[in-house]
């Protein structure tokens, strides 16, 4: 077997190794076409992170009840830490497009959820319609949005969920 120690022999066998390296990196990066959404189309992302209301409300305790506490475990109030699950509809043109009832994780029930869910739709205007439960002791929802929205080709339109606020639109991000 015969050893190439000849630098430019290498020099050129490296520059031909390189070459075709970048010429397959060029390749891939460029020429397999990814279409992700069509022409007419738009997308509309629910994300939010919220945590529920507690299951049961703060219970006031008597000073016969604080009394029997030690000193450094006496707070006024005595609020479990169990929250309610959240459970969410969302519904375009009349037609549901997103259900769901997420329990509240954690070793106690008391961490808040994350929602995320996203969707195709035709651009164009729609009716939308969103509503929400985080509370265990309110029958129905306790938080809601009708509205019509208008969205343009390769537009995300983000829906969002602010506590003081309710849910909140924000679109762009073309």
């Amino acid at each position: 077997m015969t050893e190439i120690n000849s630098k430019p022999v290498r020099i050129l066998l490296q520059a031909f190794n390189y070459g075709l390296f970048m010429a397959l990196i060029w390749y891939f990066a460029s020429a397999p076409s990814v279409r992700i959404l069509d022409d007419d189309e738009a997308v509309i992302t629910i994300a939010f992170a919220h945590a529920g209301q507690l299951r049961e409300p703060c219970r006031r305790l008597s000073q016969q009840e604080l009394d029997e506490l030690a000193p450094n475990m006496r707070k006024p109030e005595d609020c479990p830490r169990q929250r309610s699950p959240v459970t969410i509809e969302a519904w375009l043109d009349g037609e549901p497009f997103y259900s769901a009832s997420l329990p509240p994780p954690g070793l106690f029930g008391d961490g808040g959820v994350d929602v995320f869910h996203s969707a195709k739709i035709t651009a164009g205007t729609h009716r939308l319609s969103l509503r929400m439960n985080d509370s265990v002791r309110i029958e129905g929802f306790n938080h809601g949005l009708e509205r019509e929205v208008r969205v343009d080709p390769a537009q995300i339109l983000l829906v969002g969920f602010q506590s003081e606020r309710g849910f909140v639109l924000k679109d762009g991000l073309k």
